[in-house]
């Protein structure tokens, strides 16, 4: 057990530069989370229903993160400040997953009143940027970047970065794809695609209309020769 513990601190600590010391990890409020989470779905899973939920709201009161104790969660979790995170029942989060403060693991109501899986699904090592919202039993694969208040409403392909409202996914190059971890779930020099179309389109636009200018030219120019020709002879 104490092994393990000392993996998870240094998980946290390869992906958070600012803490000194493993014993400042322990205060992180995400570690308090996630450690009472693991007693909470311990109850959970024994049907000691009010006794998983008590456990479930002493969490939030103490931490500012509210997990529900349905909720699975793989090793190495890191909820990197964490205030604002909601994480729903049926929600199942995979090995060393990074998520920031203000992210939302959320449910969508079934049509047949029948509970069932709700929730999204987080492979492993994927990343979610502050204030993303990811909705609905989608599916985020491995080693996919969700940015800053980014809305996921379908499956996120494997290292994919997504970014805007609703999501989209957008490529970035080799050496960015390669890095081990991006805090944020960030890519430099990345934008909405939708945003990228229109400039594109604009591009297009200006590139067009400087042609159609020099071609009118070239077409007022032809046409003043003959003129200009014709002109002398008489004279």
């Amino acid at each position: 057990m104490f092994n393990g513990l000392v993996a998870y601190l240094d998980s946290i600590k390869a992906r958070d530069p600012a803490p000194r010391s493993r014993w400042e990890i322990l205060l992180y409020p995400g570690l308090l989370a996630v450690g009472l989470h693991r007693v909470a779905h311990w109850l959970f899973e024994a049907d000691l229903f009010f006794l998983a939920r008590f456990v479930n709201h002493l969490s939030r009161w103490l931490t500012g993160i509210d997990i529900h104790p349905g909720a699975t969660i793989g090793r190495h979790l890191f909820i990197d400040h964490g205030f604002g995170v909601v994480i729903g029942e049926t929600a199942e989060i995979g090995d060393n997953v990074s998520i920031y403060q203000g992210v939302t693991l959320g449910g969508t109501d079934p049509a047949n009143g029948i509970g069932g899986k709700r929730h999204p699904t987080l492979c492993d090592d994927v990343i979610v940027g502050s204030g993303a919202q990811i909705l609905g039993p989608v599916t985020v694969n491995p080693r996919a970047r969700v940015g800053a208040n980014a809305v996921v409403t379908k499956d996120v392909p494997e290292g994919a970065v997504m970014v805007g409202i609703p999501a989209r996914s957008t490529l970035v190059d080799a050496a960015e794809y390669a890095r081990e971890f991006v805090p944020y779930g960030t890519c430099h020099e990345t934008f909405d695609p939708a945003t990228q179309k229109v400039e594109i389109l604009q591009c297009q636009l200006e590139q067009m209309q400087k042609q159609l200018a020099a071609l009118m030219a070239e077409r007022d120019a032809a046409a003043a020769d003959p003129a200009s020709r014709k002109g002398r002879s008489r004279a």
